[in-house]
């Protein structure tokens, strides 16, 4: 998200920081350049006017034009107007209602609801410890149903429904007094969407909300549709007086209109964004952060929180204990590391979250990608146990039968092989006591 406004506003942030002093003629060319920067990202006309007047209020003042340093201090502008403009402070879920805590999800169909919901659930049982009941008053699409319930067996999470009930009302009655009698203390409901807002759907979400009188009203809004999504959000918040948005297919999405958007339209926080396809892609949203990362700043708090939470930390520490040891580091152990890495969103999305990474040069970025990773896994699994463990053994014919295992070229599995000799080389030089103070800085000590 944001690749194309970051990279269009380091540009100009960059090159404000070579002037040696700033005029008014050079900050409304700055200005200009931020503006062009936002429209092209697809943010919504009143929120770029509203974000460059605030700035320009700010930058012609004698606190830029006096300062020993006023491009930085114009810089820190923006950055504080992002921040803002997405909404100042994380927003977390309101969990302190008497249990049951109902959270009602909407939103158009194909925004991502359904599998939104199961990252929800997931989230409130392994981070907030939370006892989750799953449902769906989605009454008219049986598949809806069936895919919720097939996500709610896939993190272990009880699941609700009722297919002879074709009143959501009645359905929710039901679900709710279930949730009271398994002593569930959050229940999640899914709920009917439409490819376009209409009258029909909107009348029966109301009704659904006044049944349920729920304590969280979140609606999913797929951010690749830029101003849409900000104009659906509008709406919905009109009618049913939202208390949350989250945004879906964030890590598709280059421009981040809708993130910049949403807040100043609707006057709700952003709670969550999504971040990918799979379960665990659903990320808390903090606009100090966002913005941090918009201005290639990057956001090594939430790098360090994704290590704490998805890394590991058994294998991690076994893998530490073995190269302090100098046991070696073999291709067993890069395919671990090769899935936490996944697990943590990729490649890209550990870049992401880097401070200068959009400095690199675009042949180098292009370089780091997560096909090239997929590929390298691929690779691994297609050896024996033997090999994996002892990859000097790998001869001619064998690798070979590798690169026809992975679909891949001998020149590939050539190429990982080298790689992995000048990792070996380089954990070798890591082993002791270097190793152990690294790991402690990162709360994984021995």
């Amino acid at each position: 998200m944001f690749q194309n406004l970051s990279s269009r506003l380091v540009k100009t942030v960059r090159d404000l920081t070579g002037r040696g002093r700033l005029t008014e003629e050079n900050i409304q060319e700055t200005l200009s350049q931020v503006r062009i920067a936002l429209l092209e990202a697809d943010v919504a006309l009143p929120v770029v006017k509203e974000f460059i007047d605030a700035i320009q209020v700010k930058a012609v003042g004698q606190e830029v034009l006096q300062s020993l340093r006023p491009g930085e201090v114009l810089i820190k502008f923006i950055h504080d107007e992002l921040i803002r403009t997405l909404g100042e402070s994380n927003v977390g879920l309101n969990l302190k209602a008497e249990p049951p805590v109902v959270i009602m999800v909407v939103g158009l169909q194909g925004s991502g609801k359904t599998t939104t919901i199961a990252k929800l659930a997931k989230y409130l049982t392994e981070t907030q410890k939370k006892k989750v009941l799953l449902t769906s008053a989605d009454v008219y699409r049986p598949a809806a149903i069936d895919q919720l319930e097939t996500l709610a067996s896939q993190i272990n999470v009880p699941f609700y429904k009722n297919i002879s009930e074709k009143n959501p009302n009645n359905l929710a009655k039901e679900a709710l007094q279930v949730a009271r009698n398994q002593l569930a203390e959050v229940i999640l409901f899914d709920t009917a969407g439409r490819l376009h807002v209409d009258a029909e759907m909107m009348d029966e979400l109301v009704r659904l909300q006044s049944t349920l009188n729920p304590t969280e009203t979140l609606l999913v809004v797929d951010s690749m549709t830029g101003q849409d999504a900000a104009n659906v959000a509008k709406i919905f918040n009109e009618k049913l007086n939202l208390t949350g948005i989250v945004l879906t297919k964030t890590d598709g999405d280059a421009r981040g209109g809708a993130a910049l958007s949403m807040r100043l339209l609707t006057g709700k926080p952003i709670k969550f964004i999504g971040t990918g396809e799979k379960i665990v892609a659903l990320e808390p949203f903090y606009p100090e952060r966002i913005a941090s990362r918009i201005l290639d700043m990057g956001d090594v708090v939430s790098l360090v929180e994704e290590v704490q939470q998805k890394v590991d930390h058994a294998k991690a520490e076994q893998l530490t204990k073995k190269i302090i040891k100098g046991k070696g580091f073999d291709l067993e152990d890069f395919r671990d590391q090769l899935r936490q890495m996944s697990k943590m969103g990729g490649i890209q999305g550990l870049l992401s979250k880097m401070p200068g990474v959009g400095q690199l040069p675009e042949q180098a970025k292009a370089m780091l990608n997560d096909k090239q990773f997929v590929r390298m896994a691929a690779i691994i699994d297609s050896m024996t146990k033997r090999e994996r463990r002892f990859p000097a053994l790998i001869k001619g014919s064998q690798r070979r039968r590798i690169s026809m295992g992975s679909g891949t070229q001998v020149q590939d599995v050539n190429r990982l092989l080298k790689q992995y000799e000048q990792m070996q080389k380089m954990m070798k030089r890591m082993k002791g006591g270097k190793l152990q103070s690294m790991m402690r800085h990162f709360n994984m000590g021995m």
